[in-house]
This record gives structure tokens, C-alpha cells and sequence, in this order.
């Protein structure tokens, strides 16, 4: 198999478990190489996720108690996916790229980054924090988890978002700093399409992919 052979699966908008539940399915199939590297794109329905080390005080009782709670293995504190925002679920073996956590973490970062700025917004990263921000506001978050050098979680891009729903936490237990959102900064909506699509380009360019193969389900 080539290993530098890229899958993207574009859902669509999916419930988070059943999502959570095929990024597993695919880290198994990748492990025995039954699968070249994958990453899926989604926008889910509205979900709260608590990373494994997160602290639930970050879970505010004044948040949307409709809005279902997951405890997940992925680093990170608490966060918000919601419609309106790009989320990415890269399944990679990092064998084939590097055996590094902090590069992986910056190559997402710069992803977003190159991203954003194709839109004629400039974002960059803030030191001893992870993300990508735009001056004082976070506009992408990213939380992973690497089982045996295989990725799984993400990053999450607030394209359209709704940031009403990052009102009932403290996103990633950060006090200080907002959140923002591409259609607020633009001051319009902006299409999840485009965004998607560009962002497939960088992914794949900055992780040097050959192919690119993209199927819809």
C-alpha cells in the first residue's frame, strides 16, 4: 500500500458517537494496513465532549443541559462541536510520516492556519497554548489521542458556528481569551464547501500525500 496515499470521507453532518465510533473502526483497519491514511471531515449536531484530562468544573451548569455530554480519550479539556463549525478526525501512522507529537500538533496548526488565510483572515499560534487564534479570540481548536503512533480526534475549525453554545463552558479551561468564528470575523456566512475543500488541499500538502481520493457517505 502507499503510504502516502490519502482517503478523505466527507460525512456530512453525523451525531458525534456514531463519528467517535467509526474513527475506532479505522484505527484498527490502519494499525494492520488494511486502510491508507485517512481523514474525515464532519459537522456534527450539537455535542459537549470532555477530554480524559479535563476538569468538568470547565462544564458550566448554566449550559444547554439538551446539549448531550461524551467523556472522550482525546487530550484536551472541554470543547464544543456544533453545526456551522468544520471538525477533522485525521486517522495517520505517523511511521510514515514523523514520530512526533509536537510536529504533529504544529503541522495541524499551520494547516488551519494556511486555511484561514485563504479566506483573507490571519490567524497564528500563541505560545504554551494550543490552537490557532485570531489577535485575543480562538477561532480552531485541536485535541488528539496516538495509540501506537496512530492519530485519532482532531481539530475543529468555527466556520459558521453558533458561539452561543461556548457560553455554558470554559473552552479548553481557558478563562482569559473568546471564541470567534470565520462568519463573524468576515461579518458573513461563508461556505462550509469551500472551506472544506481548501483545507483538503493544504492537508494534503503539508503532509506531502501523492493521492487523494474522496468519498462522500
Amino acid at each position: 500500500m502507499n503510504e502516502k496515499t490519502l482517503d478523505v470521507v466527507c460525512l456530512g453532518r453525523r451525531k458525534y458517537d456514531e463519528v467517535w465510533e467509526k474513527q475506532k473502526e479505522l484505527v484498527d483497519q490502519r494499525r494492520f494496513e488494511a486502510v491508507p491514511d485517512t481523514l474525515i471531515l464532519v459537522e456534527h449536531d450539537p455535542v459537549y465532549t470532555l477530554g480524559k484530562n479535563s476538569n468538568e468544573d470547565h462544564l458550566l451548569q448554566s449550559r444547554d443541559k439538551h446539549v448531550p455530554v461524551y467523556q472522550i480519550e482525546r487530550g484536551g479539556d472541554v470543547t464544543f462541536h456544533g453545526p456551522g463549525q468544520l471538525v477533522g478526525y485525521p486517522i495517520l501512522d505517523l511511521h510514515h510520516h514523523r514520530l512526533s507529537v509536537s510536529w504533529y500538533m504544529r503541522t495541524l496548526e499551520e494547516i488551519l492556519i494556511q486555511t484561514l488565510g485563504q479566506f483573507g483572515i490571519e490567524s497564528q499560534r500563541r505560545e504554551g497554548l494550543t490552537g490557532v487564534w485570531v489577535r485575543e479570540e480562538k477561532i480552531a481548536a485541536l485535541g488528539v489521542r496516538l495509540s501506537r503512533w496512530i492519530s485519532m480526534h482532531g481539530f475543529a475549525l468555527n466556520v459558521n458556528t453558533d458561539l452561543k453554545f461556548f457560553d455554558g463552558i470554559i473552552p479548553c479551561g481557558i478563562f482569559e481569551y473568546d471564541v470567534t468564528s470565520m462568519s463573524q470575523i468576515l461579518g458573513k456566512e461563508v461556505s462550509l464547501v469551500e472551506v472544506e475543500e481548501t483545507l483538503i488541499t493544504v492537508f494534503r500538502l503539508l503532509f506531502s500525500f501523492q493521492e487523494c481520493e474522496e468519498a462522500y457517505a
